[in-house]
């Protein structure tokens, strides 16, 4: 394997780089047919593209057959190779417009969940004042958990990020945004949703079963200092919608995303005096290497939209 794939990276041509993208998009798709539609090619014409990858690299990248597809141990490593190789070269491409004082290329960027409903957030703005300043630059926009956004943005998978501010990474620089208000909610079943606040306490809170978020992020922080134990770990705030629609679980939403909900009758704010946070919405990039042009202005759009 060493040598074969030595011999690749020495000789890296533009029929490697397309293949690799095309193991890329099978590899995000989870398998061949999935990702026809993104590559806009048959399931057979993709199947032959891997098949040449794996010649060249001297490998198995995946496994496909009645037991579905998955990627092999050295199949997960070279995705990450390629998600890293790609990525160095938006980057290049970028400094290179950079000298030419053009504004041409791709920016991939990463938001966090639920911020559409946010009266606060001007995010749509932003793209708009950017793509009046660099119409040639193409975007792909991912929506992802706080810790997905860090990683990819540290990764150069993503070059721009928006998150909850949390733990502060030295690789990473921050720009504040906007802010979010959360409460602590629970379903119209549930036993406190007809209980008065002033009969709620931490020992009640801490006997409702809890559906929280399960990675680092302020939820898990503040459902800690309650001592709150999840019982439902989630990914997204929609999760937690359909928790408390069971009318066993409570669980922690922005206020404008629960708006709804609340309107209808179906969940209600459970002592917002005493059980609600801030949360610090900031956009996050790589402090090395130097963005790149195009990166710098959607960075500057953000901030001034913002204001």
């Amino acid at each position: 394997m060493g040598r074969k794939q030595a011999a690749l990276l020495g000789q890296l041509s533009d029929i490697d780089l397309r293949l690799l993208r095309v193991f890329r998009a099978v590899a995000e798709a989870g398998g061949f047919s999935a990702a026809e539609l993104e590559l806009n090619v048959g399931r057979s014409t993709i199947s032959r593209h891997i098949k040449d990858l794996e010649v060249r690299l001297g490998v198995s990248l995946c496994r496909r057959g009645r037991g579905g597809f998955a990627l092999t141990d050295e199949g997960r490593q070279i995705y990450q190779a390629t998600i890293r190789l790609l990525a160095s070269l938006d980057t290049f491409r970028g400094e290179v417009a950079d000298v030419h004082k053009r504004m041409t290329g791709h920016i991939a960027i990463a938001l966090f969940d639920k911020m559409v409903t946010n009266p606060a957030a001007h995010i749509g703005e932003a793209l708009r004042r950017f793509d009046d300043l660099a119409p040639e630059v193409s975007l792909d926009i991912h929506i992802e958990p706080i810790n997905e956004i860090e990683r990819g943005v540290m990764e150069g998978r993503f070059q721009l990020g928006v998150i909850p501010a949390h733990r502060a990474s030295p690789s990473l620089d921050y720009q504040h945004l906007f802010y979010e208000q959360m409460y602590l909610y629970c379903g119209y079943r549930h036993p406190l949703f007809d209980t008065a606040d002033i009969a709620i306490d931490d020992d009640a809170i801490r006997n409702c079963k809890y559906a929280g978020l399960g990675y680092h992020s302020p939820n898990m922080e503040v459902g800690n200092r309650l001592g709150l134990e999840r019982d439902i770990t989630v990914n997204d705030q929609e999760a937690i919608v359909h928790c408390l629609q069971s009318g066993r679980y409570i669980g922690y939403l922005p206020d404008h995303y629960a708006e709804t909900f609340l309107k209808k009758g179906e969940i209600r704010a459970i002592c917002p005096q005493r059980y609600q946070y801030e949360c610090d919405f900031v956009a996050i990039q790589r402090v090395s290497p130097q963005p790149s042009r195009i990166v710098q202005t959607l960075w500057d759009c953000l901030a001034e939209v913002h204001e």
